[in-house]
């Protein structure tokens, strides 16, 4: 894929959807970071069912703390892994008010010291919550990277690099979020809704999927 098409490609993005931000709730740095780090082998929606009862009980390290570990495993028990979850998210809000003053640091580094928090999850907080031109490869911009030829790679590390290297600069704020959209609504991974997709005639991916009962225009 050649420069041209990948602006094309994001110009595209664009129109679309404007002001592309994450679908998980939150309201501070900590509750992105408390979603995040929630969200692993989870949903979106059941991330926000669970952190709507959390948050309005305990939305700081210090709350979230004074809860108990009981009271917060009853808020995100609907959760996979939500006992180890917990752990996490407690032993994290430690770190947070004993390093940090409570607050959420704007650090790759700090960020990923934390438990429970890798270098996704730290790309996530330093994009949505502090405005960093990160790219935070989940398995949807993974898919949608190497379908289409945006940025190939064998590993999350290798696609995040080219990523960064091949998106236009003008789009590289909001380009995590595009991606992850497209892979979650359009570029599905076992049926993909080319039919239905903007970079259809962009994408590398062959066969196109046409919808059912039709003729597909290459």
């Amino acid at each position: 894929m050649n420069s041209g098409t990948r602006q094309l490609m994001f110009e595209r993005l664009a129109q679309a959807n404007p002001n592309p931000t994450t679908e998980l709730n939150f309201s501070s740095p900590f509750e992105l970071l408390t979603a995040v780090l929630l969200s692993a082998q989870a949903t979106d929606i059941s991330v926000n069912a669970a952190t709507s009862k959390l948050f309005a009980l305990a939305n700081t390290p210090k709350a979230i703390l004074g809860l108990g570990e009981k009271r917060l495993i009853a808020c995100i028990r609907t959760i996979g892994l939500y006992q180890t979850k917990a752990r996490h998210l407690r032993q994290t809000c430690q770190i947070l008010i004993d390093q940090y003053g409570s607050q959420v640091p704007e650090d790759r580094e700090a960020l990923e010291s934390l438990p429970g928090v890798g270098r996704k999850t730290a790309n996530v907080v330093l994009n949505t919550a502090f405005g960093w031109e990160t790219i935070a490869v989940d398995t949807h911009i993974f898919r949608v990277s190497n379908r289409t030829g945006l940025a190939k790679g064998k590993t999350v590390l290798e696609v995040e690099k080219r990523l960064l290297k091949n998106v236009p600069a003008e789009f590289r704020r909001n380009a995590h979020h595009w991606l992850i959209l497209h892979g979650r609504y359009v570029c599905k991974a076992r049926r993909p809704e080319c039919f239905q997709c903007a970079l259809d005639d962009l994408c590398d991916f062959k066969p196109k999927t046409p919808l059912a009962g039709t003729q597909h225009a290459v």
